[in-house]
């Protein structure tokens, strides 16, 4: 293991091990797994607990911290902490569409059914055992939670505390159900930043009116449509999303010798919020962490339908969407496109394994704090409660006072509650 490097109060230390492709089947190849320990400088040669956090999305790498802040700040005082890179983000062999291009769709397909939950807690367990770690804890930030309940279902012998934060995911719900309630949340959304902000509205169906009179290209020589832009409504399930989307339609529009045209600010943003591009495993695979045993077949597309509010008129209010991937991405997205076939292969794939298991988590010994947050956009509130009425030696901490991105907007004050609710079980 390399020595530590030194930056401000943190100490870091790098992490590599290989792991394979396919668990079931070691001769698939293999893939790096990239860690980052991270502990206190007066806490350095200390014995502490360990914390392993697991970052939301899908298909996000670990964040990379410049100081001693945030809900980082408060888990220093107790534990190391390991930055996992989980499987195809980061530094643990990425996955974008250009290290898999020499791959057929076929190939692209069936090599990223290896990039689940199921796969990245097995990674996780690697790790541990390479390290020499009994036990250790976790954080679970959204998608993240989502990978806690599998390691309490399969390994819960690993763990010895679980964090999660706007992560509890139903266990039985299809991805049809989980669409079904995150559209109804999306429309309360919508209609709350319309109503906050006065001329947004206005606003809003003026670019999506130009957009659909003129061809608009992004900066990168994409073509900008009104479905494009209706997802950036995935901004307003964040505390501060909302006016940070005013603020940006204030510049909107720019005059060009008397003619009004989107204003390249603007557009540099809009091409911004697509993370999608540069992060395809939250577009290619975001549906099937909702499969078990089941296609998702477009769920977000075949549900979006039933809603007419999202499905743009010219003379309409224009609808914001929210969290939801569509198969027109890898049609219209400049670095979804070479992903279109595989994408619609794995949207058809029935035989996704189970990811939880209800009779262990019903049984579970390790101690688990939750912060549930009532207005959740991403993770429905109800199916929340739902789990967690099954989840045995659990906590949860109710509020609205906090978006699904609370973590990072208060961290340190959500952990310390969080620390505080798992010492009373």
């Amino acid at each position: 293991m390399q020595d530590f490097i030194y930056s401000d109060q943190l100490c870091f230390r790098n992490i590599n091990i290989n792991v394979p492709v396919n668990y079931e089947q070691i001769t698939d190849g293999s893939l790096t797994i990239y860690a980052r320990e991270v502990v206190h400088k007066l806490n350095r040669d200390k014995n502490l607990p360990w914390l392993v956090y697991l970052q939301g999305g899908p298909g996000f790498a670990a964040p990379r911290p410049d100081a001693n802040s945030g809900w980082l700040k408060t888990a220093l005082k107790y534990y190391r902490v390991l930055l996992l890179d989980q499987r195809g983000t980061g530094a643990s062999s990425a996955i974008t569409h250009q290290t898999l291009a020499a791959k057929s769709a076929q190939q692209q397909a069936e090599y990223l059914t290896h990039f689940r939950a199921d796969n990245i807690v097995r990674d996780a367990e690697q790790l541990r055992q390479h390290m020499g770690i009994k036990q250790w804890a976790l954080l679970g930030q959204s998608f993240g939670g989502f990978c806690a309940l599998h390691y309490l279902s399969f390994y819960p012998q690993s763990l010895s505390r679980v964090f999660i934060t706007g992560g509890i995911p139903s266990i039985t719900a299809t991805a049809d159900e989980v669409y079904q309630a995150t559209y109804k949340r999306v429309a309360d959304k919508n209609k709350a930043f319309f109503k906050r902000f006065a001329g947004a509205q206005q606003q809003c169906n003026a670019i999506a009116e130009y957009l659909s009179n003129n061809q608009t290209y992004l900066p990168n020589g994409q073509l900008f449509t009104v479905e494009q832009f209706q997802t950036w409504g995935i901004a307003l399930g964040g505390t501060g999303g909302d006016l940070a989307m005013y603020y940006a339609l204030e510049d909107a529009f720019v005059d060009v010798e008397g003619q009004q045209q989107l204003s390249y600010s603007f557009l540099n943003t809009m091409l911004n919020q697509q993370s999608y591009q540069t992060n395809p495993i939250y577009a290619i695979l975001h549906e099937s962490i909702y499969c078990q045993h089941q296609a998702s077949e477009w769920a977000a597309e075949r549900v979006r339908s039933q809603y007419p509010q999202y499905q743009y008129q010219t003379g309409k209010d224009v609808s914001f969407t929210g969290e939801m991937v569509y198969p027109w991405m890898f049609d219209q997205m400049a670095c979804l496109q070479p992903l279109r076939e595989a994408a619609h292969l794995l949207a058809q794939k029935k035989d996704w394994p189970q990811l939880y298991c209800p009779q262990q988590l019903a049984n579970n010994s390790v101690p688990v704090a939750a912060a549930v947050y009532v207005e959740d956009m991403y993770v429905e509130y109800q199916y929340s409660c739902e789990t967690l009425a099954l989840l045995a030696n659990a906590k949860s901490w109710q509020t609205n006072q906090y978006e699904h991105n609370g973590l990072r907007i208060d961290g340190e004050h959500i952990l310390e509650q969080l620390i505080a609710l798992a010492d009373t079980l």
